[in-house]
């Protein structure tokens, strides 16, 4: 017992020294019980990656950090998560955020607790596991930084259209990281590469009906949103197609047979 009690309290220190990860939108320190509950989220999801057998080192993360239910949706926004050989086989996660504010955005390495500190809607998570062959090409490609990069758009929106590279959303870089690695005949390394392998393999975006007025208010309001990269019919007529949490999901399970999806619910941390 004394062992795991060192074992966490060591892990809190590590989430607190970078709590700031980006982060921008506001200097004011986490309240405490917003920490709390961001570390425990990170911890159960990491009992629960330990507790799978076989036990995956690579996985997909989501969390909840806004309410999608008037879209009939849970989670929103996703990540790899990986145990990082340069680390001694810690998990760390890796994913696209955008910098408040602004369309620009970048990538993150950080820990599970920090993945749960950007003001949740709510703390439980969803695991998706690939097969071990996915995983192994996932561990090569979030191991290369260069690869990552190169699968990186350079300008943000929220509802980026998934066969557009003028935009990219956060769901999409992990749809487009999911393609290179699940690829067998071509060598994706460039967006306009995923995106042709996702429409021939049968990708279905996710379709958020959108009325006129929010479009425009998004568009005028909020730096992060646009809808010029969507079909001009599609986007008149309210539809708006875009990569969702739960369009990854359905691709990755239908592609990818042997793929498996965990509900962690967090609970209180065991006392140090």
């Amino acid at each position: 017992m004394r062992c795991s009690k060192l074992v966490l309290a060591a892990w809190l220190g590590v989430a607190a020294a970078s709590a700031w990860a980006g982060r921008p939108c506001s200097e004011a320190p986490p309240k405490p019980e917003v920490f709390r509950k961001a570390m425990a989220a990170g911890y159960a999801s990491q009992q629960k990656l330990e507790q799978l057998q076989p036990q995956p080192t690579v996985a997909l993360i989501a969390r909840v950090g806004q309410d999608l239910s008037e879209y009939r949706m849970r989670y929103s926004h996703m990540a790899f998560v990986w145990r990082d050989p340069k680390e001694n086989g810690q998990w760390r996660v890796a994913h696209l955020l955008n910098e408040c504010g602004t369309a620009k955005s970048d990538l993150w390495r950080e820990g599970l607790g920090n993945f749960f500190m950007d003001d949740m809607f709510a703390y439980d998570a969803l695991i998706l596991v690939p097969s071990q062959p996915v995983q192994e090409r996932l561990q090569a490609w979030l191991s290369n930084p260069a690869a990552m990069q190169q699968l990186r758009g350079d300008r943000y929106s929220m509802v980026a259209y998934p066969f557009s590279t003028k935009y990219q959303n956060s769901n999409q870089w992990v749809l487009e990281g999911l393609a290179a690695a699940m690829s067998r005949d071509v060598d994706i390394v460039a967006r306009p590469q995923a995106q042709q392998w996702l429409k021939l393999t049968g990708y279905q975006p996710s379709d958020l009906q959108i009325g006129t007025f929010k479009r425009l208010g998004g568009r005028l309001f909020r730096a992060n949103v646009a809808f010029d990269d969507h079909p001009t019919d599609r986007r008149m007529s309210g539809h708006i197609d875009t990569v969702t949490v739960d369009s990854v999901v359905a691709f990755l399970l239908r592609q990818n047979k042997e793929s498996r999806t965990y509900v962690v619910e967090a609970k209180p941390l065991p006392p140090l």
